[in-house]
């Protein structure tokens, strides 16, 4: 890992026009627009700290915000840092950070100049190779405690509104949904069914997680005859990877709005012993259920609004193909005596059973061409979104096996 520069910026705070506690909209602001890229289900916003620039995620599962040690990040410099310990998702084991004070941080219009912020140094902590663009941080839930927040999925936008300033329109295709919270996460309750009965689920909304829904407890719903789910990795928490069981559920109820056939995770125990804790949760929606939707977020009167976009309706899919694949730096293409940098991409994981398995895929292949195309004319979202697009589509992929090329071939399938 390389060396991080961290030290006390004397000066950081000290900007005349701002008070202190959380973000607020600069002076005569009363709203402030801010474009996302949609990467996997997850919004992906611009962050300034402390005048530099950064990509992060918007994260409602988490309280304060995150900054991960990476070369982008070396020499940066943190004020106020004291050594701590934190747990997450994926294992028991803490990892080290440092937490870190008045800190300016801007957002759109928006502005905290005594943010508080954790440096994670944990080197496998990296989600810019799994998300295929580059990742530095987590924008935490605190940022929603200051304003209403609008996030339209559609036109990938993000709008905050002085709370002050700021009503519900009447809206007969909305639902509302009292936001209950615990240590200043937001929860919603949700109906689950399993075909045979309905269940009240309370659910963190997790805005950072690509899935659709994760359910704790899988009773009533995980049958083995017919066998009903697959063992796959679910994705990367704070304290590692996370592993279990896809599933489907029949029906998941938001008021009036049902949503069917919804692809559901069920997380081994022993990677959400912490998240246990309140005994109230039985797991979470995350952005596979939010992006059919526009939200609003309005903490201080704990309410949450869901509207129905052009997305709702769009059938549930998975990775078919059963293969990870992440963004391995970079690589020279030369072509008529010109040298261009592009993407490497590498296949990190093979689903057993998959059509990839059986057309002889492994871990370490470094994939060149996708149905004719150069790897590089892709986007990773885009490839992950190729392997859930279709069933029976038809995938050809040119692959390099240490100096050797081959040629794989395989159809989309879905597990049941």
């Amino acid at each position: 890992m390389n060396k991080i520069f961290v030290c006390f910026l004397l000066l950081c705070g000290f900007i005349p026009g701002y008070g202190q506690g959380g973000f607020q909209l600069k002076k005569n602001k009363t709203k402030s627009r801010i474009p996302f890229e949609l990467v996997n289900n997850l919004p992906v916003i611009k962050v300034e700290i402390n005048g530099t620039d950064f990509s992060f995620i918007l994260d409602t599962g988490v309280k304060t915000s995150l900054l991960f040690s990476s070369e982008s990040v070396d020499d940066f410099f943190l004020s106020n840092t004291v050594p701590v310990q934190i747990h997450g998702l994926g294992s028991d084991t803490p990892i080290n950070a440092l937490k870190s004070r008045n800190n300016t941080v801007v957002v759109g219009k928006a502005i905290d100049v005594n943010h508080e912020l954790y440096l994670i140094f944990e080197n496998t902590l990296n989600f810019s190779p799994r998300m295929g663009v580059p990742i530095n941080g987590i924008l935490g839930s605190s940022f929603f405690e200051s304003f209403v927040v609008e996030i339209n999925y559609i036109s990938k936008m993000i709008t905050l509104y002085d709370p002050d300033k700021y009503t519900f329109s009447n809206c007969k295709k909305c639902k509302d949904l009292p936001l209950n919270f615990e240590k200043g996460k937001p929860y919603i309750n949700l109906t689950a069914s399993s075909g045979k009965s309905n269940k009240e689920v309370t659910l963190l909304i997790d805005s950072g997680s690509s899935d659709v829904l994760w359910l704790f407890d899988e009773d009533d719903f995980i049958k083995e005859k017919p066998k009903n789910y697959f063992h796959d990795f679910l994705g990367l928490g704070l304290s590692g990877s996370v592993n279990g069981k896809r599933a489907r559920i029949p029906e998941l109820r938001l008021g009036e709005f049902i949503l069917k056939n919804v692809n559901t995770s069920f997380p081994e125990q022993v990677a959400i012993t912490k998240a246990r804790l309140y005994e109230e949760r039985d797991g979470s929606v995350g952005g596979g259920f939010l992006s059919r939707f526009k939200v609003i977020f309005d903490y201080r009167n704990k309410v949450v609004r869901f509207k129905k976009n052009r997305r709702f309706k769009n059938p549930f899919h998975y990775n078919m193909a059963g293969i990870t694949i992440e963004h391995s730096g970079m690589a020279w293409l030369i072509d008529e005596n010109q040298f261009t940098l592009v993407p490497r991409f590498i296949v990190v994981d093979v689903r057993e059973g998959s059509p990839a398995h059986h057309a002889g895929l492994q871990k370490e292949d470094e994939v060149l061409t996708i149905n004719g195309k150069p790897n590089y004319n892709y986007k990773l979202y885009e490839i992950i979104n190729l392997f859930s697009s279709e069933r029976g589509k038809k995938i050809t992929m040119k692959i390099k096996r240490g100096n050797v090329s081959k040629k794989i071939k395989f159809y989309l399938k879905n597990v049941f």
